[in-house]
C-alpha cells in the first residue's frame, strides 16, 4: 500500500499494512529535536502522513477594530487579537496558553450583537487549496484541512462560557444568532476545504471536563449537535468519502452517540486519564474511528520508553487487523515529556505486528 492507501484503509477499517506516527509538538519540543535530531520539519523527518492545508485568508479583516469591545479592562501590552476578536494575554509561565478576553461578554441586546464585525468568510480567497491539495497528494500524503475550534469553542470564546451557557439555558435569542453565526462561518470553510479536495477535515470543540461532560446531553443535543450535523452532512454533498476527524478532549462517552448520529468518522483523543479505549472501542469501534489513546498527561511524560511501547502496543492490539486506530499521543507534546519517550513511541508504531 502506498501511504495514503494505507492511512485511508487503517481510518475505514478495512486493513492496513503499517502503523502512521503522528503528533504536535510544543516551541521547545521543535527545539530539542532540531538540536538532537537535526529535525528542521519534525513532520517530514518522522515521517507523518499528512500535511495541513492553508485556511481561507481573509481580505481587509484589520483586528485591531476589536480593542474598542475592551474598555472596561484595557489588553495588556503584548496580547493578540485573533481573527474573532478575542483578545489573549500571554501568561509569563505559560510557552502557549493566554488568558482569553471576551470582546462580547457584556453585551445585553441582539442588537449590539449583531453590530459586531465578525470575519466574513464569504469574501475570503480560497485560490491556493486547491493547489496546496494536489501538491501534498502528489507526495503521497494525505491532505488535511484543520478547523478544530468549530462552534461551541469559537462562540464562547467570543462570549464567555459562564454567559454562553446563562444564554442557552434561559433560550436567550443572543445564543442562537451567536451559534447561528459561527456555524455559518465555519460551513463556508468546511466547504472551501471539501471543494478543493481535502482527504480529512478535523472538526471540534471540548464539550468535556476531565471528570464528566461539559453540559447535559439534552443541552448539547438542542444547541450543538443539529448545527455540527449541518456542517457535515453539507461536507459529504460535496465529497461523500472525505473523513471527518473531531477533536473533544475530556471525558465525553456519554456524547459519542450523538457525535456518530452527526456524522463524525474519526473521534480524538480518547484521553486515557479520563475513558477506558478498550471500553470505548468495544462499545462504538464498529461505528467509528479513533486518532490519540496515548496519555500526554501520564504515560508520555512520566512512563519508561518500555512503559511508552506497550501502551502503543496494547491498543492496536484492541483495535485488531481492520485497524480503527490511528494511534498517537492525546494532545500536545508539552516539554516534561523526554525525548526518549517520543523516540519510543515512534519505534513502537514502526515495529508493530498484529497480533
Amino acid at each position: 500500500m502506498t501511504n495514503r492507501e494505507n492511512f485511508l484503509s487503517l481510518l475505514r477499517r478495512t486493513g492496513y499494512e503499517r502503523v502512521p506516527v503522528e503528533f504536535v509538538l510544543c516551541p521547545h519540543q521543535q527545539e530539542v529535536c532540531r538540536r538532537e535530531l537535526g529535525a528542521e520539519d519534525y513532520e517530514a523527518y518522522f515521517g507523518m502522513p499528512w500535511r495541513r492545508v492553508e485556511d481561507l485568508r481573509l481580505k481587509d479583516h484589520n483586528v485591531d477594530q476589536y480593542r474598542k469591545y475592551f474598555t472596561d479592562e484595557p489588553l495588556k501590552e503584548g496580547a493578540e487579537i485573533d481573527v474573532w476578536g478575542v483578545g489573549h494575554e500571554k501568561y509569563p509561565t505559560s510557552m502557549h496558553m493566554t488568558r482569553m478576553r471576551y470582546p462580547l461578554k457584556n453585551m445585553e441586546t441582539l442588537e449590539e450583537m449583531q453590530a459586531y464585525p465578525f470575519p466574513d468568510y464569504g469574501k475570503a480567497d480560497g485560490s491556493h487549496q486547491a493547489e496546496q491539495v494536489q501538491r501534498i497528494k502528489d507526495q503521497d500524503l494525505i491532505a488535511l484541512g484543520d478547523m478544530q475550534m468549530t462552534i461551541w469553542e469559537c462562540a464562547w470564546y467570543m462570549r464567555s462560557m459562564e454567559q454562553l451557557f446563562c444564554d442557552m439555558m434561559t433560550e436567550d435569542e443572543k445564543a442562537e444568532f451567536l451559534l447561528d453565526k459561527v456555524t455559518e462561518q465555519s460551513l463556508i470553510r468546511a466547504l472551501a476545504y471539501a471543494k478543493a479536495g481535502v482527504d480529512v477535515l478535523f472538526l471540534g470543540d471540548d464539550i468535556g471536563t476531565q471528570r464528566a461532560i461539559m453540559m447535559s446531553e439534552v443541552l448539547y443535543g438542542t444547541w450543538l449537535k443539529p448545527r455540527l450535523k449541518r456542517i457535515i452532512d453539507e461536507v459529504k454533498k460535496v465529497n461523500p468519502d472525505i473523513l471527518i476527524f473531531y477533536h473533544s478532549c475530556g471525558l465525553i462517552e456519554p456524547l459519542i452517540p450523538q457525535l456518530i448520529e452527526a456524522g463524525i468518522d474519526v473521534l480524538n483523543p480518547i484521553q486515557c486519564e479520563c475513558m477506558d479505549f478498550e471500553e470505548i472501542y468495544k462499545k462504538y469501534g464498529s461505528q467509528v474511528s479513533f486518532h490519540g489513546t496515548i496519555g500526554t498527561q501520564t504515560v508520555m511524560p512520566h512512563g519508561t520508553p518500555e512503559e511508552v511501547k506497550q501502551a502503543v502496543w496494547e491498543n492496536l492490539d484492541t483495535a485488531g487487523e481492520k485497524g480503527g486506530l490511528f494511534v498517537a499521543p492525546t494532545h500536545m507534546v508539552e516539554p516534561e515529556v523526554p525525548l526518549e519517550n517520543i523516540l519510543a513511541y515512534v519505534e513502537a508504531c514502526r515495529t508493530y505486528r498484529k497480533a
